[in-house]
C-alpha cells in the first residue's frame, strides 16, 4: 500500500474509508474476555470488565459482542497514522531527538473532561475516517522512511490492544522499536503480556485522588498506580505525566503526596513531566495553568528527591531541559520539541561522566 510523506510531524495518506462497522469474518476476535450465558461474554481488558450482551459494544465502544464472540471493531483501522518527534510524548530519555511513526484509533476507556484529542478519543468506529493499514503495512512504513520507533499515542493505545499488540510484535522483530501513551488504566494480564514488547511506556498521571479520577475522568486512580508499579517492576522505560488544571489537581499537598509516592514507589529517577493545562473539551471554563504554578510544582517534585522534573507546553522554559543531578549542567538542551544542544556520551554526562538513566541507543 503506498503512503504519501507530507512532512515530518505533518501526515501520510493511504486509501481512506468511510467508518462502517465489518461483518465478523472481517474483525479481530479480541483477547481477555470470558463467555458468559446467554451469548453474554465479560471483557477483561480494563477495570472496567464490561458485561457486553450480544450485539453490543463496551465502554471503549471498541468491542462488540457478536453472537457471544467478542471482536476488536478497529483492527487495523487506525483513525491517524502520522509522523512526529518522541519529545512530543513527552518521552525525554528515550533516544532524544528521533521521529516516530505515531498510530491511534477512536475512542478511549476513560471520559477525560479536558481530553485535548476528544474529537478522537470521544467518538466511535463510525463516526471517524479511517484508514486501512495491517500490522505489517505499518512496519514496512516506518522502515521506508528510516523513523526510529512506532508510537501509539492521541487516544488511549489499549482500547485498539489486538492491533497494538501484533504490530508491536513484528517491529521487534524488524529490531524497531515501540512505545505508548497511556492512561494506564488497564488490568494486570493485558499489561503484563504487552510490556515485553515496548521499549518505552508514557502514563498520564492525571491527579493524585480517588475524588478527581471519579468526577474528571470517570475512572479510578488505584488501577493506574497498580500499572506503573508493574511496568517499573517489568524494567521497560517509564515516564510519568501531570496535566496541572487549575482548581482541579494544582493543590500543592496532592502534588507532594504524588511526588513523594512516585519517589517510595517508583524512584528518584522517574522522570516527571508537569504540562500546562489549556482550556478544551468541557473545561473551556478555566483558565490555562499559571506558570507560577508549574514551577511551584517543579520545586515540590525536586524538594522530594526527583531528579528529573519538567515544565511542558511552556515553549522556552528552561525546565524543559535535562540538567545532570551531579553537576548541574544542561545536558539536553530542548526548545519544545526541538534539540538544541545534546551532551551526553554513551548515556553519561558528557562533563562529569554521571550515568543519565534512559534509553539511549
Amino acid at each position: 500500500m503506498a503512503f504519501n510523506l507530507v512532512t515530518a510531524g505533518g501526515s501520510i495518506s493511504s486509501n481512506e474509508s468511510e467508518g462502517k462497522t465489518a461483518s465478523s469474518a472481517l474483525l479481530k476476535e479480541a483477547m481477555f474476555y470470558k463467555k458468559l450465558d446467554d451469548k453474554k461474554v465479560q471483557c477483561e481488558l480494563c477495570p472496567r470488565e464490561c458485561i457486553i450482551g450480544d450485539g453490543k459494544r463496551g465502554f471503549c465502544r471498541n468491542r462488540e459482542n457478536q453472537k457471544g464472540k467478542l471482536y476488536s471493531v478497529v483492527y487495523g483501522k487506525p483513525a491517524v497514522v502520522d509522523i512526529g518527534p518522541i519529545e512530543k510524548a513527552p518521552i525525554y530519555h528515550f533516544i532524544p531527538g528521533h521521529f516516530r511513526l505515531c498510530i491511534t484509533c477512536a475512542s478511549c476507556n476513560l471520559r477525560c473532561k479536558h481530553c485535548q484529542n476528544w474529537h478522537l478519543s470521544q467518538k466511535s468506529l463510525e463516526e471517524l475516517p479511517y484508514f486501512s493499514y495491517s500490522p505489517e503495512e505499518i512496519i514496512l512504513e516506518a522502515k521506508k522512511h528510516q523513523l526510529g520507533s512506532v508510537s501509539f499515542t492521541y487516544t488511549e493505545p489499549t482500547v485498539y490492544y489486538e492491533y497494538l499488540y501484533d504490530i508491536s510484535v513484528i517491529a521487534r522483530e524488524h529490531g524497531m522499536k515501540t512505545s505508548i501513551v497511556s492512561n494506564g488504566f488497564i488490568n494486570q494480564g493485558p499489561l503484563k503480556k504487552l510490556l515485553p514488547v515496548l521499549d518505552a511506556v508514557k502514563i498520564d498521571l492525571k491527579g493524585f485522588s480517588e475524588e478527581f479520577y471519579e468526577e474528571v475522568c470517570s475512572a479510578r486512580l488505584k488501577p493506574v498506580l497498580d500499572s506503573l508499579l508493574t511496568i517499573k517492576k517489568e524494567n521497560v522505560w517509564l515516564e510519568i505525566v501531570n496535566l496541572v488544571i487549575p482548581t482541579l489537581n494544582d493543590d500543592l499537598r496532592m502534588i507532594h503526596e504524588m511526588c513523594a509516592w512516585i519517589k517510595k514507589n517508583i524512584g528518584v529517577e522517574t522522570p516527571l513531566h508537569f504540562t500546562r493545562f489549556f482550556p478544551n473539551y468541557k473545561l473551556t471554563h478555566l483558565p490555562p495553568t499559571p506558570i507560577v504554578t508549574l514551577e511551584k510544582a517543579f520545586e515540590t517534585a525536586r524538594n522530594n528527591g526527583l531528579r528529573y522534573v519538567y515544565i511542558g507546553n511552556v515553549p522556552g522554559h528552561i525546565r524543559n531541559s535535562t540538567f545532570c543531578p551531579s553537576c548541574g549542567k544542561r545536558i539536553i538542551h530542548r526548545n519544545h520539541f526541538d534539540i538544541r544542544e545534546m551532551n551526553l556520551t554513551d548515556g553519561r554526562c558528557k562533563f562529569c561522566n554521571f550515568p543519565i538513566p534512559g534509553r539511549w541507543i
